[in-house]
């Protein structure tokens, strides 16, 4: 599986934690940045790594910040994107279970290395909707953006 990870300072550590993890597992991953603990702003990391998802670059898509709600807000931004702010397993193979989710963000000041890593394989082990209802439920949020956002 291709997929992209990216993180501002805030998530740098645990960025590079997962980043290292999802080799291991034979993953292809792309990091989005940044490179170093040194500031960056974070709508600049999540644009280029959900614009990657998008085009079919990667197939998922990881962001973390120190919370994940800044990286989650500017994911969610961008037609075609489905971020999941999660913080536990459950929360991970619901967001792609029931929601198709894309994107997951996770917060690098909230959750631990260990915990961030068993979401990442709950998120990961899952294949999006599994049901009708689902399907039916995300085709009316597309449906009303294609209608409702330029």
């Amino acid at each position: 599986m291709k997929i992209s990870i990216g993180s501002d300072h805030g998530g740098f550590e645990l960025k590079t934690i997962l980043l290292k993890y999802l080799q291991d597992r034979k993953h292809t991953v792309k990091d989005h940045g940044c490179k170093d603990e040194n500031a960056v702003d974070y709508p600049d990391i999540a644009f280029d790594l959900c614009n990657a998802v998008v085009k079919g670059e990667s197939d998922l898509g990881i962001l973390v910040c120190g919370t994940g709600i800044g990286m989650s807000n500017t994911a969610g931004k961008v037609k075609g994107i489905i971020p999941a702010l999660c913080t536990d397993p459950y929360m991970a193979k619901m967001s792609r279970q029931h929601n198709a989710a894309n994107v997951l963000c996770l917060g690098g000041r909230v959750v631990g290395s260990e915990l961030a890593k068993e979401i990442v394989d709950a998120w990961l082990a899952v294949t999006p909707l599994t049901d009708d209802k689902y399907v039916r439920r995300r085709r009316k949020i597309t449906d009303y953006e294609g209608q409702h956002c330029k």
